[in-house]
């Protein structure tokens, strides 16, 4: 009995390490083709581990494309969708969860109807839209569509249900205001939830490509998303750049992650997902 209890826990750990290396392999492929030399990419058979480190890959992708501006241009718009997403969900499920209105589930539900819509579906309509008010190829096209996000306000709303209602009535007979409940109280007792929903938006906005593909159109403009695939069609054959490249995007989500990663795991287990 003893040994059995020690011997399945052991299997586990051995398959669970096995599944890991096969997940990092795609990973470390890319590292090792990224310090790769241009002639080490078509050697047969291909060299895991290079025998010659060169950073050409690393040096060459700031000179075919104005990769830097793509990632200023990336920051920009993943740090703005995630500051607009926040605000206007979270006082959205504050109103959802708090404040007593005639027919508010109704427009929850609404709401949440909403999320059975494909964003496929509504990309063309809205994309008229820009074009109406002559806000393509710009930020505040690209960003706008971000004031409405449903799952965010869903995902608020279960949290926020969770705060007793003593807090808001003790601070109401304070003489408190709305604003301030919301700011006071609210806002730092969802700081779990907010932080865990910053990360997930962030991720999808510096992942975006559709989207910026379809809204912009100036080279000034571009996203980090679109700079790599304009490699991968130009520069096919250099797969060293085009790692390079991949790596470099991975690394504010790696570094925002290992930051917020206690923040990120409370919000999923207080949240209203757990």
């Amino acid at each position: 009995m003893t040994r059995s209890r020690f011997v399945q826990p052991l299997l586990f750990y051995v398959f669970a390490s096995i599944l890991a290396v096969f997940a990092l392999i795609p990973f470390f492929w890319m590292v090792s083709t990224s310090l790769k030399s241009k002639g080490a990419l078509i050697s047969i058979p291909i060299e895991w581990i290079p025998d010659k480190i060169s950073f050409e890959g690393y040096s060459k992708i700031f000179t075919v494309f104005p990769f830097a501006k793509a990632i200023f241009n990336s920051l920009f718009i993943s740090v703005a969708s995630t500051g607009i997403v926040l605000v206007s969900a979270l006082m959205a499920a504050y109103v959802f969860a708090k404040i007593e209105f005639k027919g508010r589930e109704a427009v929850f539900a609404l709401f949440l109807a909403t999320m059975m819509v494909p964003g496929q579906v509504t990309m063309i309509p809205v994309f008229l839209v820009l074009k109406e008010f002559q806000l393509l190829n710009s930020f505040t096209g690209l960003l706008l569509p971000s004031v409405f996000n449903p799952f965010a306000i869903f995902m608020l709303r279960q949290f926020i249900k969770t705060i007793h209602n003593d807090f808001l009535d003790a601070a109401f007979i304070d003489g408190a205001s709305q604003p301030n409940i919301f700011l006071r109280i609210i806002v730092p007792l969802s700081m779990p939830i907010i932080a865990t929903l910053g990360i997930v938006t962030f991720m999808g906005a510096w992942n975006d490509y559709f989207w910026p593909l379809i809204v912009l159109s100036d080279r000034e403009l571009m996203t980090l998303p679109l700079a790599l695939s304009s490699l991968n069609g130009q520069y096919g054959s250099e797969y060293n750049t085009l790692m390079a490249g991949s790596l470099i995007s991975m690394l504010p989500i790696i570094v925002l992650y290992m930051f917020a990663q206690g923040f990120f795991k409370a919000g999923l287990q207080m949240g209203g997902i757990k």
